[in-house]
């Protein structure tokens, strides 16, 4: 602490006994160091960010894509941890500049009284939200860059870009930023991948003229981030009998997006069919969930009996 002791012995002869000068220059130094340190170190780990999230949505394989977006969420929580560090640090040290061992009986007594008043008004919910939210990173709920929807508000649903020990920042669909203190999330819901899978079963009876009406009405969907994820396309096509063919549609959109294909396009398959006198839908549209990871999981859950 010789480096504590030489910058009070500078200040104290700087400012002589003029004691409320003192503090206020030191309390005004120590918040200006503060700011600046927190400034400089969000600003290194922010451009850390910026690249591994550059390269986690470049990733093709799907496990790295994964633990590059783990890497991404501790570094959005070591912004907020190592700023609460420097802020702690240059408080302690200004609290051994203005203190000398006269006041040190009254300034701790002092201190114990507002740590008293301000813990339960301030520091139990801070550290219920520092508590929830550590266990939420430890267990891996969701990462930055994963869309989840927050129970048991229904509404508060987007991208989160950002996690910390205590909050967490959503950003909605519609532009719109959420702030979530961690004590408050009870559940979450996580899209896999960002995007909704869903498949459509039309039973036609002339596949090449049901082809040629299909690819005319995908043109009409906008493709986008935020819209269709993937192109609607024909995954199967089966004949079931002479005049019978099954065909199967699977395409992605955003969350919140599906109605683009369960009203939209199923909606437009029906108008093409009553304009159209060279093949008609004689069953369907049929609109599911088209999730593989899903429907392995249930394959083991359900279990179907043949007939023997």
């Amino acid at each position: 602490m010789d480096y504590i002791d030489a910058l009070r012995f500078n200040l104290d002869v700087f400012f002589g006994p003029n004691r409320i000068l003192k503090i206020i220059t030191v309390v005004t130094l120590a918040a200006l160091v503060a700011y600046a340190l927190g400034k400089l170190i969000a600003m290194v780990i922010v451009k850390l960010t910026q690249l591994v999230a550059v390269k986690s949505d470049a990733a093709a394989n799907e496990e790295r894509f994964f633990q590059l977006r783990r890497i991404e969420t501790y570094l959005s929580v070591m912004i907020a941890v190592l700023r609460f560090a420097v802020v702690v640090a240059v408080v302690m040290i200004s609290i051994e500049l203005l203190i000398n061992d006269a006041f040190k009986a009254a300034t701790v007594i002092t201190a114990s009284t507002v740590f008293i008043v301000l813990g339960a008004a301030t520091l139990g919910p801070l550290l219920r939200d520092i508590t929830i939210g550590a266990t939420m990173i430890v267990e891996q709920w969701y990462n930055v860059g994963d869309f989840i929807r927050v129970e048991p508000f229904l509404n508060v649903k987007g991208v989160v870009e950002r996690v910390t020990l205590r909050s967490t920042k959503i950003r909605d669909i519609s532009g719109e930023v959420i702030w979530m203190h961690n004590q408050h999330v009870q559940a979450v819901a996580v899209t896999p991948r960002g995007r909704r899978s869903s498949a459509i079963d039309i039973f036609v009876d002339n596949i090449e003229m049901a082809k040629k009406e299909f690819e005319k009405v995908v043109k009409t969907l906008r493709p986008g981030p935020t819209m269709l994820v993937t192109p609607l396309h024909i995954v199967e096509s089966e004949q079931i009998s002479d005049n019978l063919w099954r065909i199967t549609i699977v395409g992605e959109t955003a969350p919140g997006r599906e109605w683009m294909i369960e009203d939209f396009f199923v909606n437009a398959l029906k108008a093409a069919d009553k304009r159209n006198k060279h093949f008609s839908i004689l069953y369907g549209p049929l609109v599911r969930y088209a999730d593989e990871a899903a429907e392995r999981r249930f394959r083991r859950a359900v279990r179907v009996q043949e007939n023997a």
